[in-house]
């Protein structure tokens, strides 16, 4: 039994260290999402953080402030929604890695 928990415990330190380097990884990248047909773009980085935000000069009307607002929004969506797919995709297939002696999966 000692064995295997050791077995266990090596595998989950390097499925933590794998982790660690992938999040850092994904920190690094940008996403960019668009609305409007790309007349809003939004970049975030792999935290969530705002790197940038560009609006073409058309769709700054004054008069409609409220549609500038919708697009800002549903470009940072968009963005996000790039995010989460790399993240689900970097680390959807981590659990295949840790297998516990005894347990099928």
């Amino acid at each position: 039994m000692s064995k295997n928990l050791n077995k266990i415990m090596k595998q989950a330190q390097k499925l933590q260290t794998q982790v660690v380097q992938m999040q850092q990884e994904l920190k690094k990248k940008e996403f960019e999402g668009t609305a409007g047909g790309g007349m809003v773009k939004a970049v975030i980085n792999g935290a969530q953080e705002i790197i940038s935000i560009t609006l073409h000069p058309d769709v700054v009307d004054p008069h409609d402030v409220e549609m500038l607002e919708d697009l800002i929004v549903a470009a940072m969506k968009n963005a996000q929604e790039k995010l989460k797919a790399a993240s689900d995709s970097t680390f959807g297939n981590l659990s295949d890695q840790f297998t516990i002696p005894g347990f099928q999966q």
